[in-house]
C-alpha cells in the first residue's frame, strides 16, 4: 500500500494572499475553509508564539474536512525558554489546548533555537514525554545536531528529522519512518519561488518514498507574494496529486502573481 504525501503551507492567515488564494471579497473567517479546498494540511505556526483559545482550536477543527491534517508548531516556551528542560507541565498545557483539534491533529513540529547545542539526554527525555498517538518532528537550527547519535534518539521515538533549507546540511539519516520537509524560500528569509524545475528533484524522491508505503508532510513558508501557495500547487502537480481547487485557472483570481 502506498504512503501519503501531504502538501500545504506554514500558516494560512496572510492578508497579502488576497487575490492569490483568497478572493478579494472573502471574509477572513472563510479563509481556512477556502484553504482546505486547495490543500490537505496546514502547519499552524501561531501555536509557536502563544497558546490558542479552545474556542479558536474548535473552530479550526469544524472549519475543515474530516480527513484534513493539522500540524501544530510546538510552543517556543518549551524550546526557547525552557530549552527542553522540565517539559511535562508545559506539554500538558500545550496539548490541553491543541487536542481540541481531535483526530485531525496528526503531528507537531519542534523548532529548536540555534543557541541550543546538542544534549542528547535532554532531547531523549523531551521526546519520551510526548504522547504516543501524535507524530513528532524536530527542526534543528544548529548544525552540531546533525549526527548519527541525534538520529538514533529520534529513531527510538519514531520522530522525524526535519529537512529544511535554512542551511545546507542534510540530515545524516531519515528517521521515524516518515518525512517532514520545510521550504523557507529559494532566496532566503521566506522569499523566492522554487518553481516546478526547482521542486522536481524533491518530487522524484517523494514519489519513491510514497511507493515504499511511507508518509511525508511538506510545508512551504515562503509566504511573500503568495509564493508558498504556488509552490505547493506545483509540487502537488509533480506528485500527480493536483489540487482540486485549480486556483491558477480561477477567474476570481485573475490578478494573482503567476
Amino acid at each position: 500500500m502506498e504512503g501519503r504525501i501531504h502538501v500545504g503551507t506554514s500558516g494560512y492567515v496572510y492578508g497579502h494572499w488576497r487575490g492569490v488564494l483568497y478572493p478579494a471579497g472573502l471574509s477572513s473567517i472563510r479563509w481556512l475553509p477556502r484553504y482546505a479546498e486547495a490543500f490537505s494540511t496546514v502547519e499552524l505556526n501561531n501555536t509557536f508564539y502563544r497558546l490558542p483559545e479552545t474556542a479558536t482550536v474548535s473552530r479550526w477543527r469544524s472549519s475543515t474536512p474530516a480527513d484534513f491534517v493539522f500540524c501544530c508548531k510546538g510552543s517556543r516556551y518549551l524550546t526557547h525558554i525552557k530549552r527542553l528542560n522540565d517539559a511535562r507541565t508545559g506539554l500538558n498545557r500545550f496539548y490541553g489546548r491543541v487536542r481540541y483539534l481531535g483526530s485531525k491533529l496528526r503531528l507537531v513540529l519542534w523548532q529548536l533555537p540555534p543557541t541550543l547545542k546538542p544534549d542528547h539526554g535532554r532531547l531523549e527525555s523531551f521526546l519520551k514525554a510526548q504522547p504516543r498517538d501524535i507524530r513528532q518532528a524536530v527542526e534543528f537550527r544548529n548544525a552540531l545536531w546533525y549526527t548519527k547519535e541525534t538520529c538514533e534518539v529520534l529513531e527510538r521515538h519514531g520522530a522525524a528529522f526535519c529537512e529544511h533549507d535554512h542551511f545546507r546540511e542534510r540530515p545524516p539519516e531519515l528517521t521515524g519512518g516518515w518525512r517532514y520537509l520545510g521550504f523557507h524560500g529559494k532566496t532566503g528569509r521566506y522569499r523566492g519561488r522554487y518553481g516546478s524545475e526547482g521542486l522536481a528533484p524533491y518530487a522524484r524522491g517523494l514519489k519513491h518514498w510514497r511507493k515504499r508505503g511511507r508518509d511525508a508532510y511538506v510545508y512551504f513558508n515562503n509566504d511573500v507574494h503568495g509564493d508558498a501557495v504556488f509552490d505547493a500547487l506545483a509540487l502537488l502537480r509533480l506528485l500527480g496529486q493536483p489540487s482540486p481547487l485549480g486556483l491558477e485557472n480561477d477567474p476570481e483570481l485573475s490578478g494573482a502573481r503567476r
